[in-house]
Parts: structure tokens; C-alpha cells; sequence
């Protein structure tokens, strides 16, 4: 069982940076791909980064790429979102989930597939 907490959602200006953050308990989490979704008010939960379980292979929504980027560190049981440049538009409830199937390579962008998710973390980035 994995459980997963963010952190490091606030209000920023357009033009701006910040850093989520993913703790995970369990000792599973460092066999397990991870990935950031997000909801906007209004609006279905999108995929916005993932990254395997070993950190070796890295997607992303074409909205962030370029802006945004997604890392673990598994000694540390946590996974990280970089945002820089952000704008109005990310302003939405940014949510970590992991892989239900261990040792994938090649993670997942689909919603579905991920098992664990954690309690979510608001962002709002101002025009």
C-alpha cells in the first residue's frame, strides 16, 4: 500500500516558479512509475507529467513541455514537479498518483493506471 501526500501548492504570478512535491509512504514507491495530474475548476482531471520508476524515462503533456519538470528521488521516497513559467492556465488542483503495476518503464499518461493517488495541492498562478 502506498500513500501519497503533495506539498508546495500556493499562489504565484504569471511568470513564476514552483516546485511541488510527492511524498510517498511505502516501500514500494521506488518500483513504481509516477505521475502528476491535474483539474482545473470545471474541467476534467488532465495528465500533465510522468516518470518511471527508476526516473529514466520521462512524458509530458504538450501544454508543459519546456516549462515543467518531473523527477524522484527514491532514497528520499519522493517525487518532485518543477514549474517554471507558469501562467493562468495551470492554475488548477495538482494531484501525484502511482503506478498500480510495478517496474514500468514506460509511464503512463492514462489516468487509469494509476492506483494511488494523493490528497491533492492547490495551485493558482495570477494574470
Amino acid at each position: 500500500q502506498v500513500q501519497l501526500v503533495e506539498s508546495g501548492g500556493g499562489l504565484v504570478q504569471a511568470g513564476g516558479s514552483l516546485r511541488l512535491s510527492c511524498e510517498a509512504s511505502g516501500r514500494t514507491f521506488r518500483t513504481q512509475a509516477m505521475g502528476w495530474f491535474r483539474q482545473a475548476p470545471g474541467k476534467e482531471r488532465e495528465f500533465v507529467a510522468a516518470i518511471s520508476w527508476s526516473g529514466g524515462n520521462t512524458v509530458y503533456a504538450e501544454s508543459v513541455k519546456g516549462r515543467f519538470t518531473i523527477s524522484r528521488d527514491n532514497a528520499k521516497n519522493t517525487g518532485y514537479l518543477q514549474m517554471n513559467s507558469l501562467k493562468p492556465e495551470d492554475t488548477a488542483v495538482y494531484y501525484c498518483a502511482a503506478d498500480s503495476v510495478p517496474l514500468v518503464s514506460r509511464p503512463s499518461q492514462e489516468s487509469n493506471r494509476y492506483g494511488y493517488w494523493g490528497q491533492g495541492t492547490q495551485v493558482t498562478v495570477s494574470s
